[in-house]
């Protein structure tokens, strides 16, 4: 399957607009002072496109579970290399559900996209290491936090064998 962008450039202001074979614009600016600071840079639509990509398949996945989340959120942030190109490192991404939404449902719908279908993890995965976590809020106010999976690298990582540095096991609370 091929999937072709195609971008005009703003070559004095570093501002990109690009279009999807279906005219869905997708627009970039860089920081100032070679752009306006007025969209997302590339490293942002990056982060933005793991979230996208990862979000859409587990609310997939919970409506196939029959679940039926309240709400959902989800927070993605990189560490980068100090040294350029500045490829991110790292990544941890948090999937924020609220609603009478069953912890192990939500917690195999993230495994699911994170190991198996969301591509834009699994190209990053190639080169960062990625975690995935969840905080689950209940209708009565109660919360749940875990750590689901780490993916990178060296592969697939289950938290309840192996901690990665920084951060404790597989951990409830």
């Amino acid at each position: 399957m091929s999937i072709t962008i195609t971008a005009t450039v703003d070559p004095a202001r570093s501002r990109v607009e690009a279009r999807t074979e279906h005219a869905q614009q997708i627009i970039m600016d860089a920081d100032p002072p070679e752009g306006d600071d007025a969209a997302a840079g590339p490293k942002e639509a990056l982060l933005a496109a793991l979230g996208g990509c990862t979000s859409m398949d587990v609310a997939s996945i919970l409506r196939k579970k029959r679940q039926s989340a309240d709400g959902y959120e989800i927070k993605v942030s990189g560490e980068t290399a100090e040294e350029h190109p500045r490829v991110f490192t790292t990544i941890t991404v948090e999937h924020r559900v609220t609603g009478p939404v069953e912890a192990e449902a939500l917690r195999r719908s993230i495994e699911l996209s994170a190991t198996r279908y969301c591509p834009v993890n699994a190209m990053l995965s190639a080169v960062a290491t990625i975690e995935h976590r969840y905080r689950l809020t209940a209708p009565d106010g109660t919360s749940r936090s875990a750590r689901v999976v780490v993916t990178g690298p060296t592969g697939v990582h289950d938290p309840e064998v192996q901690s990665a540095p920084g951060h404790d096991a597989l951990r409830s609370s």
